[in-house]
């Protein structure tokens, strides 16, 4: 099955990265930081197939060592919390080779972002099969700078200056210049993630036509395609790991959870898609003014089934479908079909409205979730920042930053992000915990809410069964008749 697939982050201090770290990650190499004077050696990961440094025109010609590049990005990066590449997680197809897989991937990062001016660092994986289904992918880190045509760094920013009416500068009540940052290139934009996301996907459809493959992909959310879908949680490297050793975890139980619920929803919505068409096509015909109610067409229709029935047993097989099709009709008072379709209706803004409740719940879970890891990094850190509050002198408390540095700015970069971003006053991990595990159980529980859902969309599509059938045996009559007048 084609998998849609397209992840970008930002590699950045302030999260406590290094994109020397993530370049030997991702190659599967072992390269020096000189930023921070350590070794990363990812040289034992296995299931990098190929890689590769893509050059613009303009770039040095020594970038394409992996490490020289990374290096030069991080020592002309000044700032601590300076964001320093864009790292790209984008799924390749099985449907295609592998040789075929990494000539798309290679022309795709060509054609939008080498001949954009940006450096690729550019990494085909194909890890251990999951569940038995492989998962290739590959992974591209970008630069953010452009370069100079001399080929120097370029900025990420220029300064446009506030003028006046006679084009001086403005200048603020401290004396200093106003001015607005301006990007210079459009990598940050949102329009531009859309435009590569919808790129990639418009390539990978272009390679399956060319193969006369009737699959393909699409680069939409589910909401965008009009597909009802609650969307899955995160796992991170460590639960896979955990599940694919077959220990279950609370996020793996979510997500299969989840998965089950979307297989029902979408068999659900299928079935109620069929019932709205088949309405929208028979209405005109079922409310004639002489034509017979749905329970009259039941009655007929079973007649008709008892009337070829070789056998009691058949018989009484017959009578069970009528009387529990009767019954359901008269218990919801359905006897039109306008009353079916309303009833249909109904339905499915049920089905609508436990879809919705379960992404908000979900994306609450997935909100405690991102609240709870913050919040741990700060209490596993909160030593450290306590033992460095307690030196009073002031080389020797610089000392001790420099050498917690990472952990620091991890701690204070996590205090902003509860704060600005989840609103958070004060820490309070184990009410979160139990907010969450109580969502994930009402998540367990509102399955069952999709059972009597179902069953009256069943006992719905039996009504329409019969009426089909009587329909289709109203207008085969005249014609055997005619057979039988022709026959003598």
């Amino acid at each position: 099955m084609a998998l849609y697939h397209f992840h970008v982050e930002q590699i950045k201090r302030s999260a406590g990265q290094s994109a020397i770290a993530a370049a030997a990650y991702r190659a599967g190499e072992n390269l020096y930081s000189e930023y921070y004077g350590e070794t990363n050696d990812f040289t034992r990961k296995g299931g990098v197939l190929h890689t590769e440094i893509m050059l613009p025109p303009n770039a040095p010609a020594e970038y394409s060592d992996r490490q020289t590049l990374w290096n030069a990005v991080e020592k002309v990066e000044k700032n601590k919390k300076a964001q320093l590449a864009y790292s790209f997680d984008i799924a390749l197809q099985n449907e295609l080779t592998m040789e075929e897989n990494i000539a798309l991937a290679r022309r795709f990062v060509q054609e939008h972002f080498v001949s954009k001016g940006m450096i690729a660092d550019l990494a085909v994986h194909e890890p251990d099969k999951e569940n038995g289904i492989p998962n290739p992918h590959f992974h591209v880190l970008t630069t953010m700078r452009p370069f100079n045509p001399d080929g120097s760094w370029g900025n990420k920013q220029r300064r446009e200056y506030a003028l006046d009416e006679n084009g001086e500068r403005i200048r603020d009540e401290k004396g200093e210049y106003l001015f607005n940052a301006v990007h210079t290139t459009d990598w940050h934009e949102p329009e531009t993630l859309e435009h590569w996301r919808e790129a990639w996907c418009r390539m990978v459809n272009a390679e399956f036509e060319r193969k006369g493959l009737e699959t393909r992909i699409d680069h939409r959310s589910y909401e965008a395609q009009g597909i009802e879908q609650i969307p899955t949680v995160h796992e991170g490297p460590l639960v896979q790991k955990m599940e694919k050793r077959g220990i279950h975890t609370q996020k793996g139980d979510l997500n299969r959870w989840i998965k089950a619920t979307n297989r029902l929803i979408a068999s659900i919505k299928k079935k109620l898609k069929s019932l709205v068409e088949w309405i929208a096509a028979v209405k005109e015909e079922l409310t004639k003014a002489k034509e017979p109610d749905l329970a009259d067409y039941l009655i007929q229709y079973h007649d008709m089934r008892n009337a070829g029935a070789w056998s009691q047993k058949a018989k009484i097989g017959n009578l069970k479908k009528f009387v529990d099709a009767f019954h359901f009709l008269k218990e919801n008072q359905i006897f039109t079909v306008e009353e079916l379709e309303r009833q249909t209706h109904e339905l499915s803004a049920a089905v609508d409205d436990l879809v919705a409740q379960s992404k908000s719940n979900t994306a609450r879970i997935k909100q405690l979730d991102n609240m709870i890891t913050f919040a741990e990094h700060i209490r596993h850190i909160q030593p450290i920042i306590d033992q460095m509050n307690a030196i009073h002198w002031k080389g020797s408390r610089e000392k001790f930053r420099a050498a917690h540095q990472n952990d620091i700015d991890l701690y204070y970069t996590s205090q902003r992000i509860l704060k600005e971003k989840h609103g958070v006053k004060k820490i309070d991990i184990p009410a979160w915990k139990k907010e969450q595990a109580e969502l994930r159980q009402k998540e367990k529980e509102r399955a069952a809410q999709y059972k009597p859902l179902r069953e009256k969309l069943d006992q719905m599509l039996n009504v329409k069964y019969c009426v089909d059938q009587m329909r289709k045996n109203d207008r085969s009559e005249p014609e055997k008749r005619r057979s039988k007048i022709l026959t003598h």
